[in-house]
């Protein structure tokens, strides 16, 4: 029985964690060791954390606590979630109704293995990554207003007869900067735009945003952090005075933004009801209309593939699967080229936004519940700065604010995914770059680590590559 096999797991690794630490006694047990090292935090996820699947597997294995009623659910969601959805009508009824005009085919392919996307090269087509849109002004609820012609979300690709709605086309910039020993760096700026535009010009002021898939790792965890916790972390007005002024992502009916690069959505179920829909073009409860424009005629007259295509049993099971997907346990945690890292991310500030720990409370899944959980992130919004922004407002979120992303699982995206793309457009390459890119509330930290020798800029951007 898996649940078994997990806690047999959960043992192996403090046991083995205990004898690789120094002095690792009663005292380290109460807090941090003197190396540095702090209880528990080789186990990301707690209880479901996954000791066993590494390389290429890191982030496919359920939650290592997973109970026995909720295992083949979990693997039904899983097949759900990696299986090619068809046009309608076909005969795999249950998996059928894909566009008229979509992303993906599948949820895997934007999350390859449940990890990260990549943006596209120059001159390649965008697979794993997607351009928000819309139009200056709010709809409803603050809620972006989309483009009259193309709505939300442009659709690189539709079913038979339906045209797709543009090409997504990137070109960069360099940005050139220097550290304060003189070593110089080059960034490369992405610079987005829509060719082959099927249904006319967009309207003057459209905004494009592009977003990246992240990682699956570890959802159901964020979700059951408390929103007391995310509260208490809040200071919008910067009242401490440490120049970092986490907001929380608010949404309409009082609701909390947790997931999305902007806070958008509020729940693992609202996240992938909106993918479903704007990526695949999946009708659900959550969204039962397809969003075909009015300019879009065939689009508005294609056969759908129920009513709703997805209904609640497949839904459930692919959300319980996001919710159930295991962080995987982390590497050379106690290495001392990693806590001399950890010591400068802290001296840095960085753990400012990225918080490391935090315990979850209530869930309805009892896998997910009282876990202490090291995902380095407050889920709070922060102004990045001027070289970061998309200029395009997401409810409370400026177009210079964006979602602290968790940053467990990242030194694992090269193995996963083969490639170590970062950021919500996936412009930095590595760690390193990720770290220049900041700016806004970001920005003293970004100076700290241009100040550090180089040896210790590359003690912490391994420490990072550890989590």
């Amino acid at each position: 029985m898996r649940a078994r096999v997990g806690v047999v797991g959960i043992g192996l690794a403090w046991a083995y964690a205990a004898a690789l630490l120094p002095g690792c006694g009663d005292d380290a047990m109460e807090g941090a060791a003197p190396s540095g090292v702090e209880e528990g935090e080789w186990l990301p996820g707690g209880a479901t954390t996954n000791t066993f699947f590494f390389g290429r597997n890191a982030f496919i294995s359920p939650a290592e606590n997973i109970l026995p009623e909720h295992e083949p659910l979990f693997f039904s969601g899983n097949s759900y979630f990696n299986q090619p959805w068809v046009e309608a009508p076909a005969s795999t009824t249950t998996r059928d109704g894909l566009g008229p005009l979509f992303n993906a085919r599948s949820c895997s392919t934007c999350h390859a293995h449940d990890g990260r996307g990549q943006p596209p090269a120059e001159g390649e087509v965008a697979t794993a990554l997607l351009l928000r849109l819309s139009i200056p002004g709010a709809a409803p609820g603050e809620a972006p207003l989309p483009d009259p012609v193309y709505g939300g979300q442009v659709q690189p690709f539709g079913i038979s007869g339906v045209p797709a709605e543009g090409l997504p086309v990137v070109e960069h910039e360099e940005v050139v900067g220097s550290y304060d020993d003189g070593a110089t760096y080059t960034l490369r700026r992405p610079v987005w735009r829509v060719e082959e535009l099927a249904y006319g010009p967009m309207a003057a002021g459209a905004m494009l945003s592009p977003r990246v898939a992240p990682q699956m790792i570890g959802l159901g965890l964020l979700e059951a952090i408390p929103r007391e916790r995310l509260e208490a972390l809040a200071d919008p007005d910067d009242a401490d005075g440490d120049g970092i002024s986490g907001r929380l992502a608010s949404l309409p009916g009082g609701q909390l933004g947790r997931f999305g690069w902007k806070g958008e959505q509020p729940t693992v179920e609202s996240q992938s009801a909106g993918a479903l829909l704007g990526d695949l073009g999946l009708t659900t409860r959550l969204h039962p209309r397809q969003s075909c424009m009015p300019a879009q005629e065939a689009c508005l007259e294609a056969l759908e593939g129920g009513d709703p295509e997805v209904d609640d049993f497949i839904l459930e099971r692919i959300v319980l699967y996001s919710q159930l997907l295991a962080v995987p346990m982390r590497g050379s945690w106690d290495d001392p080229e990693v806590l001399l890292g950890k010591a400068r991310f802290q001296a840095a500030g960085c753990d400012g936004c990225h918080v490391a720990r935090h315990q979850t409370g209530e869930h309805a899944l009892a896998e997910l519940q009282d876990q202490t959980i090291w995902p380095y992130t407050d889920l709070l919004l922060h102004d990045m700065g001027e070289g970061l922004s998309d200029g395009r407002p997401v409810f409370s979120a400026s177009g210079t604010e964006w979602r602290t992303p968790p940053l467990w699982g990242i030194g694992r995206f090269q193995a996963v995914n083969g490639h170590t793309r970062l950021l919500h457009d996936g412009r930095a390459d590595g760690v390193e770059e990720a770290i220049l890119w900041h700016g806004g509330e970001a920005a003293a930290s970004v100076e700290a680590f241009k100040g550090l020798p180089a040896e210790e800029r590359a003690a912490l951007v391994r420490f990072v590559e550890s989590l």
